[in-house]
């Protein structure tokens, strides 16, 4: 698992005009941490160094290290408000994480093997219908991504939910609905003309 370092500030102005002047004069953004058995702490961050942080698709999948002033508290991010036109992240929610106390996270998909899947060399198409599924995990166990091996996926065959191989202690939230939630997650079609 990444390890991710957040440098944040506490922050005592509030309000709407506030969180517009943190933005506008000085480059940065306001922030909340919760959870836990803690009160809601307001944060300020630098606009920079997270953009440059959510370049890299394991920092939403992450236990992160939130540093306050020298403090250090372990979270993970929840909700992020972009602006609607511009590449600017405008708010951030972080949800403290408890050790042993289960999260929901959404992971990314990783597909591997495609290459050496013997339909699609012989002209078969892979078809992607989800890139990211919800899961229920302990912080501990919480994986980055999960992987779909998709070499010995046949031509005209689906993958579903269910065919995903967890790690230990994560449950795909979906497949607790029971069985009629067992979504398609990528299949094999054949080759147009054949």
């Amino acid at each position: 698992m990444s390890e991710f370092v957040v440098n944040a500030e506490k922050r005592d102005d509030k309000g709407k005009g506030a969180s517009r002047r943190l933005r506008r004069e000085a480059g940065n953004i306001p922030a909340i941490l919760f959870g836990g058995n803690q009160e809601p702490q307001p944060l300020t961050l630098v606009h920079k160094d997270l953009m440059k942080q959510l370049e890299s698709e394991s920092f939403f999948s992450s236990i992160l290290t939130i540093n306050v002033d020298g403090s250090e508290e372990k979270a993970i991010l929840k909700d992020l408000q972009r602006h609607p036109a511009k590449n600017v992240v405008l708010h951030a929610d972080f949800q403290r994480v408890v050790p042993g106390e289960k999260v929901k996270m959404t992971i990314p998909l990783h597909f591997i093997n495609q290459d050496k899947c013997a339909a699609i060399k012989l002209g078969a198409k892979a078809s992607h219908t989800m890139n990211q599924v919800k899961v229920i995990s302990t912080p501990e166990a919480l994986p980055e991504f999960l992987a779909v091996d998709m070499q010995n996926v046949q031509e005209g065959q689906i993958v579903h939910l269910s065919d995903i191989i967890l790690p230990e202690g994560v449950q795909i939230e979906a497949l607790r609905l029971g069985a009629d939630h067992d979504q398609a997650v990528a299949n094999i079609a054949a080759k147009k003309g054949a």
